[in-house]
C-alpha cells in the first residue's frame, strides 16, 4: 500500500482543522456565561450533526444501511453520539451478516 504525498497533506490538514476547531470552540465557550436556553441548543448539535452525516447514507445505499440509520436515529435521542454510532454499526453490520 502506497500514500500520496498530497492524500497525507490533505489528511495532515484536516486533523489540523479538526483540532484546531475544537480547541478554539472549547475556549471561547468557556469564557462566556452561557443561559440555560443557548446550553440547550448546543446541546443538539451533536445528534444534528450526526443525522447531517447519515442521512445521505440512508438514502443513498440499501435496506440495512436504511434500517441502521434509523436506528442511529433513535439511538441519538437518548444516547450520547458514540454510543449512538455504535449502534447503528453494529447493526448494519448484523443485517449485513444475514444477508439483508
Amino acid at each position: 500500500m502506497t500514500l500520496d504525498p498530497a492524500t497525507l497533506a490533505a489528511i495532515l490538514a484536516m486533523m489540523a482543522a479538526t483540532v484546531f476547531t475544537r480547541l478554539v470552540g472549547a475556549l471561547l465557550v468557556n469564557r462566556f456565561d452561557l443561559s440555560p436556553r443557548v446550553e440547550k441548543v448546543l446541546t443538539a448539535v451533536p445528534p444534528a450533526v450526526l443525522m447531517a452525516v447519515v442521512t445521505p447514507t440512508a438514502i443513498a445505499t440499501g435496506l440495512a444501511e436504511t434500517i441502521a440509520c434509523a436506528v442511529t436515529a433513535l439511538a441519538a435521542l437518548r444516547l450520547p453520539l458514540l454510543p449512538a454510532a455504535t449502534a447503528g454499526v453494529v447493526t448494519v453490520a448484523l443485517l449485513r451478516g444475514v444477508g439483508l
